[in-house]
């Protein structure tokens, strides 16, 4: 295929798979399985994270930085000013000034809390962060998410962590068709087929941990998860047929000496 990046912010990727860094049996593991991803963004828990004594070993220790973008993530964060001051803390320290924003709203299903993530999202595109919400597949709140200034918006799939791949492919469709910003699936991922499936629904890329890091091979999984986002990329540049009722025989006649 020719160069197809994706742009974030002004910043281009070769890759469009993100992964995240929870939930690897081990840090090598982890390390293996983001070089077989091929992915150049990785998301990292701000409070799984020691700030505090960065003498003590880091998971950061584990993330080659000339290599990889680093997202930190306010991952556990209940409330629009946790979630602010978790990002704020992240870019204190110099992790980025990018952010994944999540303000979960319901602690069973992890989904979020719309109403706080727009409130979160408009206090720290003010402060000049570059903010990535994760959202409900919900295409009037990834609208108000755009217009309140984030930098792609990025529905779910299913719950967090769930595997259950994509509940709601025609959302997913319609928020593709209306964002004036990239969209990036987010959670939920569990298959590769899922992950080509997002990509042929159009989404721009698709972000995930759990479906790597706890496969029973992480690292062969990451590697068949980067090949079917760049399958499932590929599928949708190139054009899918038309769906139709019947069938259209793959060899017709027309034309062929001695039919009638």
């Amino acid at each position: 295929m020719p160069a197809d990046p994706l742009t974030l912010a002004g910043r281009t990727f070769r890759s469009r798979l993100i992964v995240g860094t929870g939930k690897y049996p081990s840090n090598p593991v982890m390390v293996q399985a983001h070089a077989e991803s091929g992915a150049e963004m990785v998301t990292v828990a701000v409070r799984r994270v020691n700030l505090s004594d960065r003498s003590q070993e880091s998971l950061l220790d584990f993330i080659d930085a000339d290599k990889y973008f680093l997202l930190p993530n306010t991952a556990g964060c209940y409330t629009a000013e946790d979630a602010v001051r978790t990002a704020h803390l992240a870019r204190e320290v110099g992790l980025s000034n990018w952010v994944k924003l999540e303000v979960i709203g319901d602690e069973r299903t992890l989904f979020p809390d719309n109403e706080a993530l727009l409130e979160a999202t408009r206090r720290l595109v003010r402060d000049d962060f570059v903010v990535l919400p994760y959202t409900n597949d919900d295409p009037v709140v990834c609208r108000k998410l755009e217009d309140a200034g984030a930098a792609a918006v990025m529905p779910l799939g299913a719950p967090i962590g769930s595997g259950l791949g994509i509940q709601n492919a025609n959302n997913i469709r319609i928020i593709k068709g209306a964002a004036g910003v990239p969209v990036i699936v987010d959670a939920g991922v569990g298959t590769p087929s899922d992950a080509a499936l997002a990509m042929e629904l159009g989404a721009d890329g698709v972000l995930m941990n759990t479906g790597i890091a706890g496969a029973r091979d992480p690292v062969v999984m990451a590697r068949a998860m980067r090949l079917a986002v760049e399958a499932g990329r590929a599928g949708f540049l190139a054009g899918r047929i038309p769906r139709k009722p019947y069938a259209t025989a793959s060899s017709p006649l027309e034309g062929v000496v001695g039919s009638a």
